[in-house]
């Protein structure tokens, strides 16, 4: 009787039961499904961006209308990402280091930018602080502009941005508990010398990578800014605003040249989550030995 040997015994069924061929099936379509839906389409984008050669290109991306958007996207993304990572930092330490009631709620209204659709996000701004809205008179007669402004275009990014930092925190902080934090204030250290000392260096990573997935979606942001924005060129129009404008306008040329630089921010954020990543793992596989 022949005895499996140690190798083997140790490796899952699946690796023992499926046959070569069912694997490079499964890859083969799982490659040929990505290219398709996302490789293919990129290429499409910047070959249509370069169609009419680099001159137009670049005068699509120095046009004033695609400046004022490309500044307006740069300068939203710049409020809303450090919002949110302190929101997300707030957030995680309550629900993971403290008992209180309704913390089931607070983890739920987390998730709720999720379950609504952007649009209904932007309606909710405007039935506030539109004009006929309940704070829109108090506004007007103050002189403070929300709506068709650049506070209404960073409400409604914070508000679809809102649950990625701290989504990434919560399971982590979960996993790790409370140990290092009670023994640090055993040991005489405050909330801010435990939270900078031992909390911090644990989270670092998955910090930064909510940071850049919360960047990424602030970027790209169409539907709840396209409500609260007003469509106004060179005003409110941040990227994906601008690139709409421009296709309904049958300037494909510059509509894909913005759009390629915008896919350009994507794939450079994607770049820097993949070595954050990267270098995370090799720190782990450097610590156990590996």
């Amino acid at each position: 009787m022949q005895y499996p040997s140690a190798r083997t015994a140790n490796k899952p069924p699946s690796a023992l039961s499926d046959p070569p061929l069912v694997r490079y099936l499964l890859t083969t379509i799982a490659i040929l499904f990505l290219f398709l839906i996302l490789v293919l389409p990129l290429i499409l984008v910047f070959a249509s961006a370069l169609s009419q050669g680099f001159s137009l290109f670049f005068a699509a991306l120095r046009d004033p209308d695609a400046l004022a958007a490309i500044r307006l996207t740069l300068i939203t993304a710049a409020i809303v990402v450090p919002l949110n990572t302190i929101f997300g930092l707030a957030a995680a330490w309550t629900i993971t280091k403290f008992n209180f009631r309704g913390k089931s709620l607070l983890i739920t209204l987390i998730d709720l930018p999720f379950a609504i659709s952007p649009v209904v996000a932007g309606l909710i701004f405007v039935v506030i602080f539109g004009a006929r809205g309940i704070f829109g008179p108090w506004l007007q007669a103050h002189n403070l502009p929300v709506i068709f402004a650049l506070p209404g275009i960073v409400l409604a990014t914070t508000f679809v941005t809102l649950p990625f930092v701290a989504r990434e925190l919560i399971p982590l902080m979960q996993t790790q508990g409370r140990d290092d934090e009670e023994c640090a204030i055993t040991l005489g250290a405050n909330g801010w010398q435990t939270f900078r000392r031992v909390t911090l260096p644990n989270i670092t990573w998955a910090l930064l990578y909510g940071v850049v997935l919360c960047n990424a979606r602030a970027m790209g942001e169409f539907g709840a800014v396209s409500i609260v924005s007003g469509h106004i060129r060179g005003v409110t129009n941040t990227m994906p605003l601008h690139i709409e404008v421009l296709y309904n306008d049958y300037q494909f040329t510059a509509a894909f040249a913005v759009a390629s630089l915008l896919a350009l921010l994507a794939m450079a954020t994607l770049l820097i989550k993949f070595f954050i990543e990267h270098y995370h793992r090799r720190q782990i596989n450097a610590g156990t030995g590996d």
